[in-house]
């Protein structure tokens, strides 16, 4: 029998220290800090990876930010670390990466982007006890399942919905309105507002036609919906399909005005569309808004997004910075990034954001959220009013 001298037993301890420290996350090595674990979920792949990737950097961005400023949470030096995973707007996907994190034992997550995805992912972290704010996510169901740990930091369809519902009638003048729904949370959660809102305010619904989240020939629903000679289409999806769409829709000839929600409410909407998009033709809101000062913070962050990873801002990268930074201050404030112990101070907080001011409301929902019209001229998003 061969005996370890007692360096070797030395260096065989050392060895297994080192696993078991790397196993538990609990240290960065370099620092000696304790390493906070961030997960953020959205579509980095499929037809609107351009959304996924956008919120992913307006995630990365907070947290080097959080990094460079050496916070402190309680009298520990601490590090966070993102955890992205990808869940491609699919509901299964989406489930599957919440439980990767949950496995993981994140301190928190923001995401995920579609209400599709964010709502069944929802369960997971409630079973688990793991706070979750959604950038993006509007379904209203999302922080009306009870889930204490569930919030939002954008207005949600009731109100998003309505208001387009009602600007298409009172300022649109549409009289005969057609609607068009992916059968999404979403898509159908948005599309089912606006119906409410637009016939509040006097508008006639034509016609109501399905699609699907990966449709891409439209002319047989068009062609239904230009019988009934609608002077607006309302779209409840995402601009991946609304491009295609509204290529057909000048294809077959129809003139009517065209709105959808935040989905379609990005700048790669004008290069999907093409030549389909004429000036102040098509609308659409974001859930979200800001004006007078608070729009030099917008500004400032929409300029230094650019300059740090050479794209635009799409809709909702600063809404994940954002929820990103809320999350970490409600950490600090509580002395501890343990989810049962930051959770009271996230659900008190008051935090200034370059989306505004944050705090919510019994349920998780964004207090008094803000919602930006937009029309689209020579290719490019152009603002018409922040709303509330």
């Amino acid at each position: 029998m061969k005996f370890f001298g007692v360096r070797s037993l030395t260096l065989v301890s050392v060895a297994v220290a080192a696993v078991v420290l790397a196993a538990c996350g609990k240290k960065d090595a370099a620092s000696d800090a304790t390493v906070i674990k961030i997960g953020h979920v959205g579509p980095v792949s499929g037809a609107i990876a351009h959304l996924g990737k956008d919120n992913e950097n307006g995630a990365r961005m907070a947290i080097e930010e959080l990094n460079a400023a050496g916070l402190k949470i309680g009298d520990k030096a601490v590090k966070f670390e993102l955890l992205a995973e990808d869940d491609a707007a699919d509901p299964k996907q989406g489930t599957a990466a919440a439980q990767k994190l949950v496995d993981a034992k994140v301190n928190g997550v923001i995401g995920h982007l579609n209400s599709g995805t964010t709502i069944p992912a929802s369960q997971i972290y409630n079973t688990a006890g793991i706070p979750q704010i959604s950038p993006s996510a509007t379904n209203p169901k999302y922080t009306r399942q009870g889930y204490t740990g569930a919030f939002r930091v954008v207005a949600d369809d009731v109100h998003l919905g309505g208001t387009l519902g009602k600007y298409a009638v009172e300022t649109l003048k549409g009289k005969n309105i057609a609607v068009i729904d992916d059968r999404t949370a979403y898509g159908q959660g948005v599309a089912e507002e606006f119906k409410k809102g637009a016939t509040a305010a006097g508008g006639t619904i034509v016609g109501h036609e399905f699609t699907t989240d990966k449709a891409s020939d439209f002319n047989s629903i068009l062609t239904t919906l230009k019988a009934k000679k609608p002077d607006v289409v309302f779209f409840g999806g995402m601009d991946a399909v609304a491009g295609p769409m509204l290529r057909q829709m000048k294809s077959l000839g129809i003139e009517a005005k065209f709105l959808g929600g935040d989905g379609i409410c990005t700048s790669e909407l004008a290069k999907l569309a093409g030549d389909a998009m004429k000036d102040e033709s098509v609308f659409c809101a974001e859930a979200g808004g800001v004006e007078g000062e608070q729009k030099a913070g917008m500004d400032k962050f929409r300029t230094d997004f650019k300059a740090k990873f050479n794209a635009d801002v799409q809709v909702y990268a600063p809404y994940v910075y954002d929820a990103v930074k809320v999350m970490a201050t409600a950490m600090v404030t509580a002395g501890s990034a343990d989810p049962a112990k930051y959770l009271p101070a996230l659900k008190a907080i008051n935090y200034k954001g370059v989306t505004g001011n944050i705090a919510f409301d019994e349920k998780g929902d964004i207090k008094n959220g803000a919602l930006t019209l937009y029309t689209y001229k020579g290719g490019e998003r152009s603002q018409l009013a922040v709303v509330r």
